[in-house]
C-alpha cells in the first residue's frame, strides 16, 4: 500500500555508481532536480557526517516517492549498489515506490541479460556474496531493467542537457500527480474549485503571455490560492519564482530595487545586482523576454510595483504566466489582465477549516462543541483568517474559556484579525477613510443614492471614493443598490473609531450605538465635546421607555458637540397619540440650546416644538431633512444658509410657515409633504432662481402658491393633494427649464394653457388629474412645441375643450390622455387628428358616440384606448400602424364595421364579451393575415438568430 506523499521526506532518491557518474551525469541530473525545487537524496550531498551509511540510506529509500536508478557500466560491480537496488525494488512492491531506470552508456539488453561490460562487473567477486544473494541480485536487475526507462544517448539526439530536462519534466509530472491524490492540507481547505477556476484563467497550455490577478479582502486566502497554483504549475516553466510581501518590502529603502533583484536572481539562478529601478526594468525585459517563466507577485498594493516588476507583456517569453495578488482591484484594470475574485468559504468549508485549527488529536471535544463552534463560524462569516486565528486561540481551552471569548468578541474584536484587515484601510486616502468609516458605523444597508447625498454634503467626493472602496474589497453594492460589507470589515471600522478609548465614546469621532448614546445622555452631558464629528441615533420604543425624565439629556449632549458635521436622528414618532403625555413629546419642550455651525448634513425625526437656536448659523449646511417635527416655524427671523441645496420637511403637522428662501441662494431641491397646518409658502420662493425640483404634497390647508417671478432653473414642479389651492400658480417670467409639471387632486378651477405654453416653452410632460373643481381650460398649447406627454384626467365634467387647444405647432406630442373627462360629441378638439407624432391616444371613459374627426393622418399611432365609452356607437377607422386597440365596455356599440381595414400590424385587441356585434369575423381574418405574414418573418428571424417580433391574439375580457 502506498503511503501518502505528505509522509515522504524526499521527492527523489538517486541510486548510482559513484566512480562512473558522481561528477558527471548524476551531478548534472542532481542540479537540474534541485533547480526545480525537487528534494533529492544523493548520498554524498545529504548524509550527515559520521552517520552510518547503511541504515540511513535504507531509510532514505523508504522516505522517498521516486527512486531513479542510474545503470552504468560498473553499477553491478558494487555490492552496495546491488543491495540498494534490492531495497528499492522491495519498497516498490510493498510501499508503492516509483522506480525510473536510466541506462547511462549501457544497453538495456546488456543489463537485463548481464552481458557486456555491465555483465563483467556483476561477475567480479564481492564481499558477502552468496548463491542466494546472487540470485536475488539477478532478479532485481532483471525486474528493474524491464521497467520503461530512459537512454540518454537516444534522447534529444544525445544532447545531455536536453535529455536531463526531459527526465526532470517527467519526474515533475509524477510528483504532481501524487500531490493531486494526496490528502488536502489544512491550508488548502476549499481551494479545489477556486484553483480550478484560476487554472482556467491561466490556460497553461496556450501560447502568449497571460497575467491573472487574484483580488479580495485581506485574510480571504489570496496568497494560499496563488501558492497552490504555483506549486501545481511551476514545473511547466523554464524558471519560476514566488515573491511574497511585496507591499511591505517596497516600503523599505531601495525596496522595489531589491524585489527586482530577487526576481532576476531566482529566475536566472545566479546572484544579480540592480543599480536602480529603471535599470531593473531593462534587465527584466532583456533577460526574460525569451524565457518561458512563472512569476507570482504577492500582496501588491501600488501601480508602480507592477510597473517595476511586470510592466509589459513584452518583457516575458511566449507561454509565460504572471500571477498578481492584491486587495485593490483597480491595480488589475490593465490591458488583458484577467481577474479571479477570491471568494469566502462556504459553511461546510468554514467548519472544516475551523475544526483543523480548533480540534486536538486524541483529545475529546469540549461540551457543546458543535453549538459553540457554530457561533464562531457565524462570526467569521467564511473568512479563512478569522477561522484560523480563532481556532488556534480556542484550541485546548475548556467550555468556560470558549464562552468568555465569544462574549468578548461582541464588543472587543480580536486584534490579530483587525490589524490584518486594517492594512486595506491604511492604504486609503484621508477622504476615502472618512467614507469607509461613515459606512461602517451607520450607513451599511442604506441605499447608494441616499448615502451619496450625505457624502456630497460633507465634501467627500463619493463617486471616486466609493469606487476605490469597492476595488479594495472593503464594500460591495447589493443587487438592491444598498451598501454591504463583511461583518468583520465593519467591525474593523468600529475598531478604528474606538481607537485608544474603546470604552469612552465621548472620545470617538463617531457615535452610533443606542446604548452608548443613552449612557452618555445619563452622564455628565454638560461638558464641551470637540471629538465627535458625526452622530447617528436610532431611537427605538425601548429607548423611549429608558429615557424617561432624562429625555432632555440628548438635547444637552448634542448642544455640546461643537465639531459636529453630521446629525442623523431616526426612530419612533414621539408625538403619536399613545405617548402624547411623555415630556419628550411635548411641543413646548425646548430642543438643543446650541447646534454646531460645522453641520453639513441634518436628518432629524421628531424635533421638538421649539425653533432652532437663534445663534445657529450653519454656513456649511447642504442638506436639511425634518420629519415629524413639532415646530411651527423652523427658526425665528431671517437666516442665511449659503450652501443649502436640499430642504425636506415631511409630516410636520404643526408647521404654519416656511423660512424666507432669500437666504438659500443655492437651494436646488424643496419638498413639503404632509404639512397639515401650512397655509402659505413664503413669497420669496417665487424668486428662488436656483431651484431645480419642487414638490408640494398633501398640504391640505395651503391656499396660495407664491407668484413665480424668477424660477428659470426649475425642471420639475409637482403639486399633489392640496385641495385648498384654488388658483394655478401665477407665472410672470420665463420658465424655460421646466420639463415636468404635475398637478393632482388640487382645487384649481381653470388651467391657463396659454400661460403655461408661453412661459414654459420647453415643457415635456404635463399631467393634470383628479382635480374635482377643474371646469375649463383656457387658451391653447400652441407655444408648447416640445410637449411630448399630456394627461388630463378628471372625474367631473369639463367644459368643451377649445378647438384650437392643439395645433400642428405641437409637433412633438407623442402621448395624449384625455380619459375620464366626460367629453361628449364635438367636445374633443379636431386638432387631435393633426398630431402626426402621436404614438398613444387614450380617450377612454368619455361620453361621445363617435369621433367627429379622422385618425388616419396619425400614421405613427401604435395604441388607441376607447374603453368604457358607453355611448360609442362605432369604432373609428384606424391608421395603418396601430398595434394595440382597446374597446371593451362599449355597451352601445352597434356595429364593429371594418375599422381595422388599414391596419398592417394589429396584433392585440381587447374586447368585452358584451361586444356581441357583427364584424368580428373580418377582424379575426385581418389579424390572422398579420400573424401569417409576420410568422414568415419570424421563421426567417429564427433562422438568422434574430429576435422574434410579436405575440398575437384576440382577447375577450
Amino acid at each position: 500500500m502506498a503511503s501518502s506523499s505528505g509522509s515522504r521526506k524526499y521527492d527523489v532518491f538517486l541510486s548510482f555508481r559513484g566512480e562512473d557518474t558522481r561528477k558527471s551525469y548524476v551531478d548534472h541530473l542532481y542540479k537540474a532536480l534541485s533547480d526545480q525545487l525537487i528534494h533529492t537524496y544523493k548520498d554524498d550531498q545529504t548524509l550527515p557526517r559520521g552517520d552510518s551509511i547503511g541504515p540511513s540510506l535504507l531509510m532514505a529509500i523508504e522516505e522517498s516517492q521516486i527512486a531513479v536508478v542510474v545503470f552504468s557500466e560498473n553499477y553491478a560491480d558494487s555490492s552496495w549498489c546491488l543491495d540498494e537496488l534490492v531495497h528499492i525494488m522491495k519498497c516498490r512492491d510493498e510501499r508503492g515506490l516509483i522506480v525510473i531506470p536510466i541506462f547511462y552508456k549501457v544497453d538495456p539488453s546488456d543489463v537485463r541479460k548481464l552481458k557486456g561490460q555491465f555483465g563483467t562487473g556483476f561477475a567480479k567477486p564481492k564481499r558477502d556474496k552468496s548463491i542466494i544473494k546472487e540470485e536475488l541480485w539477478k532478479k532485481v536487475i532483471v525486474d528493474a531493467s524491464n521497467i520503461s526507462g530512459w537512454e540518454p544517448s537516444h534522447i534529444a539526439n544525445g544532447h545531455e542537457a536536453a535529455g536531463i530536462k526531459s527526465i526532470v519534466d517527467t519526474i515533475l509530472e509524477k510528483l504532481f500527480s501524487f500531490d493531486e491524490d494526496a490528502d488536502v492540507d489544512e491550508d488548502l481547505v476549499g481551494m479545489g474549485t477556486r484553483l480550478q477556476y484560476l487554472e482556467s484563467l491561466l490556460d497553461i497550455n496556450s501560447s502568449g503571455v497571460h497575467m491573472v490577478g487574484i483580488w479580495g479582502v485581506g485574510g480571504i486566502g489570496k496568497t494560499t490560492l496563488a501558492y497552490c497554483a504555483y506549486e501545481k504549475f511551476s514545473h511547466h516553466f523554464q524558471a519560476h519564482c514566488f515573491i511574497d510581501q511585496i507591499r511591505e518590502e517596497s516600503t523599505k529603502h531601495d525596496g522595489l530595487k531589491k524585489v527586482q533583484e530577487k526576481i532576476l536572481s531566482a529566475l536566472l539562478k545566479t546572484n544579480v545586482n540592480v543599480q536602480s529601478v529603471e535599470e531593473g526594468k531593462k534587465m527584466i525585459r532583456r533577460r526574460l523576454r525569451r524565457s518561458n517563466i512563472l512569476i507570482v507577485l504577492d500582496d501588491v498594493d501600488q501601480d508602480d510595483q507592477i510597473e517595476a516588476l511586470a510592466g509589459s507583456y513584452e518583457w516575458f517569453g511566449d507561454g509565460s504566466r504572471i500571477i498578481i495578488t492584491t486587495r485593490d482591484e483597480h491595480l488589475l484594470h490593465r490591458d488583458k489582465v484577467q481577474i479571479s475574485h477570491a471568494s469566502l468559504l462556504s459553511d461546510d468549508e468554514a467548519i472544516q477549516l475551523f475544526n483543523r485549527h480548533a480540534m486536538q488529536k486524541d483529545k475529546p471535544l469540549i461540551e457543546d462543541y458543535d453549538t459553540l463552534s457554530q457561533r464562531v463560524i457565524s462570526y467569521a462569516d467564511g473568512l479563512p483568517l478569522a477561522l484560523k486565528v480563532l481556532g488556534s486561540l480556542l484550541r485546548g481551552k475548556d467550555k468556560k474559556v470558549w464562552e468568555s471569548v465569544l462574549e468578548k468578541m461582541k464588543n472587543i474584536p480580536n486584534p490579530t484579525i483587525m490589524e490584518k484587515l486594517k492594512i486595506s484601510y491604511d492604504g486609503l486616502e484621508p477622504n476615502e477613510r472618512e467614507l469607509f468609516l461613515d459606512i461602517a458605523c451607520f450607513l451599511r444597508g442604506d441605499h447608494v443614492d441616499g448615502v451619496k447625498e450625505i457624502f456630497e454634503a460633507c465634501g467627500f467626493y463619493p463617486d471616486t471614493g466609493i469606487q476605490v472602496l469597492r476595488e479594495k474589497a472593503l464594500i460591495t453594492i447589493s443587487e438592491y443598490g444598498t451598501f454591504e460589507m463583511h461583518d468583520l470589515v465593519q467591525e474593523m471600522g468600529h475598531y478604528i473609531v474606538r481607537g485608544l478609548h474603546p470604552k469612552n465614546p465621548e472620545k470617538h469621532s463617531r457615535v452610533w450605538k443606542e446604548e452608548e448614546i443613552v449612557e452618555m445622555c445619563s452622564g455628565d452631558s454638560a461638558r464641551e465635546n470637540n471629538e465627535i464629528e458625526a452622530i447617528s441615533f436610532f431611537c427605538s420604543d425601548k429607548t423611549v421607555l429608558r429615557f424617561g425624565d432624562k429625555s432632555l439629556g440628548f438635547f444637552k449632549l448634542v448642544s455640546n458637540m461643537k465639531k459636529l458635521r453630521l446629525l442623523i436622528v431616526k426612530g419612533v414618532r414621539f408625538h403619536d397619540e399613545d405617548v402624547e403625555g411623555d415630556r419628550f413629546h411635548d411641543e413646548d419642550v425646548e430642543g438643543p440650546c446650541f447646534l454646531s455651525n460645522e453641520l453639513q448634513y441634518i436628518s432629524y425625526n421628531n424635533y421638538p416644538g421649539s425653533p432652532f437656536p437663534a445663534d445657529f448659523q450653519p454656513m456649511k449646511l447642504v442638506v436639511l431633512t425634518l420629519r415629524y417635527t413639532l415646530q411651527k416655524e423652523l427658526w425665528q427671523d431671517y437666516k442665511r444658509l449659503p450652501q443649502l441645496k436640499k430642504l425636506t420637511i415631511e409630516y410636520s403637522k404643526k408647521l404654519v410657515s416656511t423660512p424666507n428662501f432669500d437666504g438659500f441662494p443655492c437651494l436646488e431641491y424643496l419638498k413639503l409633504h404632509h404639512c397639515d397646518s401650512l397655509e402659505e409658502i413664503h413669497p420669496s420662493l417665487g424668486n428662488c432662481n436656483s431651484l431645480v425640483n419642487l414638490f408640494v404634497n398633501k398640504c391640505k390647508k395651503l391656499r396660495n402658491f407664491p407668484t413665480i417671478v424668477c424660477m428659470k432653473n426649475l425642471e420639475i414642479l409637482e403639486i399633489i393633494k392640496c385641495q385648498a389651492l384654488v388658483k394655478f400658480p401665477e407665472i410672470q417670467a420665463s420658465m424655460d427649464s421646466l420639463k415636468k409639471l404635475i398637478m393632482k387632486n388640487v382645487g384649481i378651477e381653470v388651467l391657463p394653457a396659454s400661460s403655461i405654453g408661453y412661459y414654459c416653452t420647453n415643457l415635456i410632460f404635463l399631467k393634470l388629474t383628479d382635480c374635482e373643481k377643474l371646469r375649463r381650460i383656457e387658451g391653447n398649447f400652441h407655444a408648447s412645441k416640445h410637449l411630448e406627454k399630456l394627461k388630463i384626467k378628471n372625474k367631473h365634467k369639463l367644459e368643451k375643450l377649445p378647438n384650437d387647444l392643439f395645433s400642428v405647432c405641437v409637433c412633438n406630442l407623442k402621448r395624449l390622455d384625455l380619459s375620464d373627462c366626460k367629453l361628449e360629441d364635438g367636445e374633443i378638439p379636431c386638432s387631435v387628428g393633426e398630431l402626426f407624432n402621436l404614438i398613444k391616444l387614450d380617450l377612454s371613459g368619455n361620453n361621445f358616440s363617435r369621433l367627429h374627426f379622422s385618425l388616419l393622418k396619425l400614421t405613427r399611432l401604435k395604441a388607441l384606448n376607447l374603453s368604457d365609452c358607453n355611448k360609442l356607437l362605432t369604432f373609428p377607422e384606424l391608421p395603418s400602424n396601430v398595434d394595440l386597440f382597446l374597446g371593451y365596455n362599449s355597451d352601445s356599440l352597434e356595429s364593429m364595421g371594418d375599422f381595422y381595414k388599414n391596419c398592417k400590424s394589429l396584433s392585440l385587441v381587447f374586447l368585452a364579451e358584451s361586444n356581441d356585434v357583427s364584424g368580428a369575423e373580418g377582424l379575426l381574418q385581418c389579424m390572422l393575415h398579420v400573424c401569417l405574414s409576420l410568422s414568415l418573418s419570424l421563421s426567417l428571424s429564427l433562422s438568422l438568430s434574430l429576435p422574434p417580433f410579436y405575440l398575437f391574439g384576440i382577447w375577450h375580457i
